[in-house]
């Protein structure tokens, strides 16, 4: 029985019930934002007349004009913040990079429920979105989670270790998305609507910060080279270090250009689909938005499920090129979706999209020396950030001038994004088949040599 307790503490004090607080929370707030702001602005396109000033589409350019500024303050805003905070970690405070971002999204949750309680503008969101920033917010929050998953693992599970974390997050944002409809709903005659969906995501929030702050427990790093070789091309004994470490270098760089393309041409989609199902021919309400996005949370639940399986007969390489494909194929269907059941097929085809970041981020991790996981993942982090200085905007307008003719026409473009980045990674494969087949030639030449030998 004392086994059991303790087996159970050490799981509680885990990363895992940590990431799986933190976003319910965030699944909540995120249904809360969107009707928010929906309501926010067919109120501002009917002011009180009970007909249409103007129509659907200038509502959609409104609220895809707000998401626009939100996401590009809550992407640029932490780059230094989380440098910072990726630099304390690699110091040996390995929970600051998890407390800290916590502490904003708490924030922001409040700032949303006071939105709603006392009818502030919904602009207000904007100085929320900016404190996140500064407290370093996804760009922290989850490489400091990855780095804490990492320590403690070795190469061999990193991958799937880093999937799990992966899946509980799905499964939370599952949950969370299911029920957020319904709650969002509640009390709406009296303080109105999002105010317990609200107050729940809000203690959601403070659990977690507490968590973290109290609980959470920081594994040591396992026993592995300092140095370690390069994950792809290991190098024998008799390559000069300097050749090492310029492979294990054109590693890092492929790596980063697919995350970059990929990250783009997911962030984009994303962007666009929030508003894309309250218009028509969808016209989602608050349970149907709910429904949609645990929709996209499965996707982590069979993306872990496809790794597991596919792992033992295909490389890492191969389950990133399966991941790409797969989300290129359900983004490029969704660009032709005009019915609910069309935009669940969609998703259906997506079933592996979640598979090649975190597959990424484990090479990335397994290219340095355990000392730099974090600014090395905070990094990653920050690079996936970067380009939304360009394709926030431009998949903003372009949705916005493609309304009349084409609303999915981003989809597509977002599909393409997609299959642009499967070619660094290819290339990767192509470079480790080669090494593969060099490292052959020279055992078996080796192995002839020690014959003539004997």
């Amino acid at each position: 029985m004392s086994s059991w307790c303790r087996s159970a503490f050490g799981a509680v004090r885990g990363v895992e019930p940590l990431v799986v607080l933190e976003q319910l929370g965030t699944s909540l707030f995120d249904t809360a934002l969107l009707m928010v702001v929906k309501d926010r602005y067919a109120d501002a396109t009917h002011p009180g007349t009970g007909t249409r000033a103007c129509g659907e589409d200038e509502q959609q350019k409104a609220m895809s004009d707000f998401y626009m500024v939100n996401n590009l303050i809550a992407q640029l805003t932490p780059i230094v913040p989380a440098l910072l905070l990726a630099k304390a970690g690699d110091r040996g405070w390995r929970r600051v990079p998890v407390v800290v971002p916590l502490c904003g999204y708490l924030l922001s949750s409040v700032a949303l429920l006071q939105v709603v309680l006392f009818g502030l503008p919904i602009q207000v969101m904007f100085g929320a979105a900016v404190f996140l920033g500064i407290s370093g917010g996804f760009c922290a929050y989850w490489p400091g989670v990855m780095t804490l998953a990492s320590l403690g693992s070795n190469t061999e599970n990193r991958s799937q270790v880093m999937m799990r974390v992966e899946l509980m997050y799905g499964v939370a944002g599952l949950l969370g998305s299911l029920l957020s409809g319904h709650v969002f709903l509640l009390y709406s005659s009296s303080v109105g609507h999002g105010t317990v969906l609200l107050y729940v995501c809000t203690l959601l929030n403070l659990l977690s910060l507490i968590h973290a702050t109290v609980l959470l427990q920081v594994r040591q790093a396992s026993s592995e080279p300092d140095e370690s070789s390069p994950l792809l091309l290991h190098s024998s004994n008799s390559v000069p270090a300097e050749t090492s470490s310029r492979k294990s270098t054109v590693n890092m760089v492929l790596l980063f250009s697919a995350a970059i393309l990929y990250g783009s041409s997911v962030g984009g989609a994303v962007e666009i689909l929030a508003v894309f199902v309250i218009k028509e021919p969808l016209q989602w309400n608050a349970a149907q938005v709910g429904y949609g996005n645990a929709a996209g949370f499965v996707v982590f639940l069979t993306s872990f499920l496809g790794a597991v399986a596919f792992r033992r007969c295909v490389s890492d390489v191969v389950l990133i090129l399966i991941g790409m494909l797969s989300f290129a194929s359900g983004i490029y269907f969704m660009s032709f979706v005009t019915a609910s059941y069309m935009f669940y097929l969609a998703r259906a085809l997506s079933l592996f999209g979640l598979i090649p970041l975190p597959t990424i981020r484990s090479l990335l991790s397994q290219q340095v020396p355990s000392s730099l996981y974090g600014i090395t993942l905070t990094a990653l982090q920050l690079a996936l950030r970067l380009p939304a200085l360009a394709y926030i905007p431009a998949f903003t307008k372009l949705y916005q001038r493609t309304l009349d003719w084409f609303p999915g026409f981003v989809f597509t473009l977002s599909s393409i994004m997609a299959v642009m980045g499967m070619i660094p990674i290819s290339v990767m494969g192509c470079r480790w088949s080669r090494h593969r087949r060099s490292q052959e030639t020279e055992a078996t030449t080796e192995t002839r040599h020690a014959d003539k030998d004997n």
